[in-house]
Formats: C-alpha cells, sequence, structure tokens
C-alpha cells in the first residue's frame, strides 16, 4: 500500500500532529532553537529544590504591540491633568470621562482610569488589584546623561521584537537569553509530582517567557478540553485507525542515533501527555463563570479550567502566558484603544470572578506585560514606540489599591523624557518580575539565575522586597 518513499518528517507533518508536552509548533522549531538537544540530554539534569506543598501559578499576559499606557493610567490632579492633555492634546482623554480610583498610598496626585475600565475599576477599589507605573526594560538604572551617552541601554530600544523580546527574558543585552519563566521553570519544575506535563503551559503557542534551557512549553488550545490530540484521534475509521497505527510503528522502533531517538521520544511523549491533559482538564472543577467570546477572553477561560484541574494534573506550580494583540495603535489610537481597553476590562473581570468561583483567587497572580509604552506626543491620529509604561498586577495575594513605582511628570522636557515624551523607566522589569519570582516559590538564592540583571537594581541584603506589591 505505502510504495511512494516517504520521510519520517513528511509523514509526521501529514498526520497533522496536535501541540502537546513541548507543543508540534515548539517541537518543530526547537530544531532551530536546541530544544531538541536538550531534550536528548534533559534526563541527565538535576535540580535541588525544596517541594512546595500549595499551589500557586503565574499568568503572564502579553499586550502586544505596546499598551498607550498612559491613557490607561491618568493623571487627574489638575495640574498634572493639564499637563498630560497639553502633551497628549488630540489624543488626550476629557478629564469628566476618567474613572477616579483612590490610591490607599498617595503620592499628592489623584489618577484616573480609562472610561472602558469600570470593572479594573472595582478590581483596584476592591484591593484585588494594583499598578506598576513607568515600568520598562533595563540594564541597570538609567539617567538622561546615560541615554545620551548610550550606557549600557537596551538593544534594538524602541523595537517591537527586541523590547517584547526583552519583557519576555528580562536580559535586555542578549538576544540569545532563554526565558525568564523559563529559567524559573529549569529550578522549580522538579516541585510538580507530575512531569509528564510542562510546567508552563501557553495558551498561544511558542512564547520566549517560557522557553527554558530544559523545561518547555506545553501548548494548549482555547476549544474542547485544551489539548489538541492528533487529527482523527477518536475516530474508529479504518483510515485513522491505521494513520495512528503507524504512528505508534514509527515512534516504537529503537532509533540508534541520539536526536532521532529524543525526536521519537518527544512525540510519543507528546502523543501520551495530550491525552492525559485533555482527560484531567475535562473532569477539573466545572466553571460556571460567563466569559466574552473572543479568542482573548476564551483563552484566559480555558486557563481558569485548567487551574480548575490542578489536582487532576497532578501539579503545584504552573505559569501560563497568553497574548492579546492590537496595541499598536499607530493610527485610530482613542477608537482602537478604547475597544481594546473594554476587551482586556470585561476578560480580567470573569477570570478574577472564574478563580473566586472555584476558590483559588489567593493562589493565581495575573501580570501584564507590553513592549513599551506609547509617546506621549500624537503622530495626527496616533501615537509611536516609546519605553516606559504602566502594568497591572491581579490576584488575592497582591497588596491592591496602590500604585508602586514613580509615575513621571507629564510634559515635554522632563528630566526622563527622552524627546516626545518617551519616558526612560524608572522601576525595572527584574524588580517587577523577582517579586513575582519569590511569591511563586523562587529562593532569594536563584534569583541570580533567574533574573542576572535584578542586583543592578536591588540585592536580598536590603531587607525589604523589591517593589513590595506581594507584600
Amino acid at each position: 500500500m505505502f510504495h511512494k518513499k516517504h520521510s519520517r518528517r513528511d509523514f509526521l507533518n501529514k498526520l497533522g500532529l496536535g501541540c502537546a508536552h513541548v507543543g508540534a509548533t515548539t517541537l518543530l522549531s526547537g530544531i532551530t532553537n536546541m530544544g531538541l538537544l536538550n531534550a536528548a540530554t534533559a534526563a541527565n539534569k538535576s535540580w535541588a529544590n525544596p517541594a512546595s506543598n500549595s499551589y500557586k501559578a503565574l499568568v503572564c499576559i502579553l499586550l502586544s504591540g505596546g499598551n498607550d499606557s498612559f491613557n490607561m493610567l491618568v493623571p487627574r490632579s489638575q495640574d498634572a491633568y493639564n499637563n498630560y492633555a497639553n502633551v497628549r492634546s488630540n489624543i488626550a482623554l476629557a478629564k469628566p470621562s476618567l474613572l477616579p480610583i483612590q490610591p490607599l498610598n498617595p503620592d499628592g496626585k489623584e489618577y484616573g482610569l480609562h472610561p472602558n475600565l469600570p470593572k479594573v475599576q472595582q478590581l483596584f477599589e476592591s484591593e484585588k488589584l494594583a499598578f506598576i507605573a513607568n515600568c520598562g526594560v533595563l540594564v541597570q538604572p538609567t539617567t538622561m546623561h546615560d541615554y545620551n551617552a548610550a550606557t549600557k541601554l537596551p538593544s534594538g530600544l524602541f523595537s517591537h521584537s527586541d523590547q517584547a523580546s526583552h519583557w519576555q527574558t528580562s536580559l535586555p543585552q542578549d538576544r540569545r537569553a532563554v526565558g525568564w519563566g523559563g529559567r524559573m521553570a529549569d529550578i522549580l519544575h522538579t516541585n510538580n509530582s507530575n512531569q509528564n506535563i510542562s510546567m508552563n503551559i501557553s495558551l498561544n503557542g511558542t512564547n520566549l517567557f517560557q522557553r527554558g534551557n530544559v523545561v518547555q512549553s506545553f501548548s494548549a488550545d482555547n476549544n474542547n478540553n485544551g489539548s489538541t490530540l492528533i487529527n482523527g484521534s477518536s475516530s474508529s475509521s479504518f483510515y485513522n485507525t491505521l494513520k495512528r497505527q503507524t504512528l505508534d510503528d514509527i515512534l516504537e522502533r529503537d532509533y540508534q542515533n541520539t536526536l532521532e531517538k529524543a525526536y521519537a521520544n518527544v512525540i510519543a511523549g507528546s502523543k501520551t501527555n495530550s491525552i492525559e491533559f485533555d482527560a484531567a482538564v475535562a473532569n477539573g472543577i466545572p466553571i460556571s463563570t460567563p466569559f466574552e467570546t473572543d479568542s482573548f477572553s476564551r483563552r484566559l477561560q480555558m486557563t481558569a479550567r485548567i487551574i480548575a484541574a490542578q489536582n487532576n494534573l497532578g501539579v503545584t506550580n504552573q505559569t501560563f502566558f497568553i497574548q492579546m494583540s492590537g496595541f499598536d495603535t499607530h493610527d485610530q489610537n482613542i477608537e482602537e484603544h478604547a475597544a481594546l481597553m473594554t476587551q482586556l476590562d470585561n476578560a480580567l473581570h470573569s477570570f478574577n470572578a472564574a478563580l473566586e468561583e472555584i476558590g483559588m483567587q489567593d493562589s493565581v497572580t495575573t501580570f501584564t506585560i507590553s513592549d513599551f509604552g506609547r509617546k506621549l506626543v500624537s503622530n495626527g491620529d496616533g501615537t509611536d514606540h516609546a519605553w516606559g509604561g504602566h502594568a497591572m498586577v491581579m490576584g488575592g495575594a497582591v497588596q491592591g489599591k496602590k500604585i508602586y513605582g514613580t509615575y513621571p511628570d507629564l510634559y515635554l522636557g522632563a528630566p526622563l523624557d527622552t524627546g516626545g515624551g518617551r519616558f526612560i523607566p524608572t522601576t525595572s522589569t527584574d524588580e517587577y518580575f523577582a517579586e513575582l519570582a519569590l511569591w511563586f516559590g523562587a529562593a532569594a538564592s536563584d534569583l541570580s539565575h533567574i533574573l542576572p540583571n535584578l542586583p543592578n537594581f536591588w540585592s536580598p541584603s536590603q531587607g525589604t522586597p523589591p517593589i513590595g506589591f506581594m507584600g
């Protein structure tokens, strides 16, 4: 029947193998990023880390394209608002439209949220959400003098691809770095009793944040039970039965070549683990909280379902990666950003409600990242790439109803303005992520591996947390 010669790669591609333990996308791209070599040598790695008995999850949301966060969190004090309105001109939000918030750590100014964030306003006021002001990628604390002298600046500054990558690695001087979530998973993954399923779950396929030297991400889907199985895996037709039998035959052969053996083992593990994952989520705690039908909301809904199945999965620590696209608002900034704020507002509210429904709100911390903030100065109908911006962090363990870091003075020529209202960050991603990593279970001694630049900003010997939003 099979007279025509095919390579194993051709055959596996035609099978339509779904995403599983490292995900089909991760596996195939892994040949170029050494993922396959890592798989071949992972069995020889050992990591000593004390097991934790309480479940914790980090949910990383990438607001892809560069969120205009100075229209997300806006000063309302009259003088500060006047500065904001003068520099933003036609893309400034009207002061009466801003949703007022009352931070527990006032800095002498009043603040408001984008008018399309009423549910985020409620989360903030109920101490379930906080803001990190003027955060961004830095190699070291940077002044205007350093910027003008180009002293140890992030590579590819203001570039989408570079800055989005730097937020995920927190090593902005190294374009070859793996993700900080991946480096953390390399250390902590043995906390999970079930090693069949990766500690890192991606709802958007391959990403840099979760790419480690040993641990890769499990690519989940926002349909059915989150696991993309082999096409026809549930069908008993002659063709699909023969296809499964043929795949099993290929995978069960005794390969002598190390890479061929690793490749077959990863595919076989993917096949088995995708079935295990599917069954675990199908039998997880049911969730009745309604979500919107857009893809971002559905990904957060699936994340909640996976968290609800953590006992079935046998996991203590998990990270999740979800991307929300559309934030590169060079045009129609007011209209497009408003629509994105509504979508984000609804999704975060539903996700928090779902976690409260299953009693996991204290065990999950959700945080946002973005390529960069955007210039304050209008380009006519939108705004262009900048540097520092504001992030959100949400969860029961968060010390909410506060704005952490330093909100800059919004006028042209301010001490941090590199031009056009493009501000140097005053809080580094290293400080932001160190706080999350420590809450997640990383030891202080792990941080030099997870976040190598952190000593430029903070040391455990200081006796205080990096920022303080996790207590």
